[in-house]
């Protein structure tokens, strides 16, 4: 039997990270709009003279929509795992980003969510019952 503080414990780091991340995507897309997150201080201002304007514009679309739809994986708990390496991935071209921008930076906002990604990669997928995969392979094993 699996301890209710486990179940739990999981379910608020996947909450957590899911809803950060999803709130953040929504603001970059509906809220701002791609175009001002391009054209934005911290973002385009930043690397217009370090990246081609293409890279700048995918860039921003990746790392604002793998927010967006991850973040919503995250929320639902469907396809966590995948949901999990695109945020990774967009954790990683933010460290970049911001080192190539400045060497010496707040790693606050990037460490907190690497350590609750990280945290949900590393606790056993069958503790994360209260998650739309679960009752998918639920359903599955009661057929199989």
């Amino acid at each position: 039997m699996i301890d209710v503080n486990k179940v739990v414990g999981v379910f608020i780091i996947r909450m957590l990270l899911g809803l950060i991340f999803l709130m953040q995507g929504f603001g970059k897309v509906f809220t701002w709009g791609m175009e001002n997150v391009i054209n934005a201080d911290f973002f385009g201002d930043t690397f217009k003279d370090i990246l081609p304007d293409y890279v700048i514009h995918i860039t921003a679309y990746y790392t604002s929509y793998v927010e967006l739809i991850g973040g919503f994986l995250l929320v639902v708990g469907l396809r966590a795992n995948i949901a999990l390496y695109a945020l990774g991935s967009v954790l990683i071209i933010v460290t970049f980003g911001h080192g190539l921008a400045e060497p010496i930076w707040d790693l606050s906002h990037v460490m907190n969510r690497t350590i609750l990604l990280v945290a949900l990669l590393f606790l056993p997928r069958k503790w994360d019952k209260l998650s739309v995969d679960y009752l998918i392979q639920k359903h599955y094993s009661k057929k199989g």
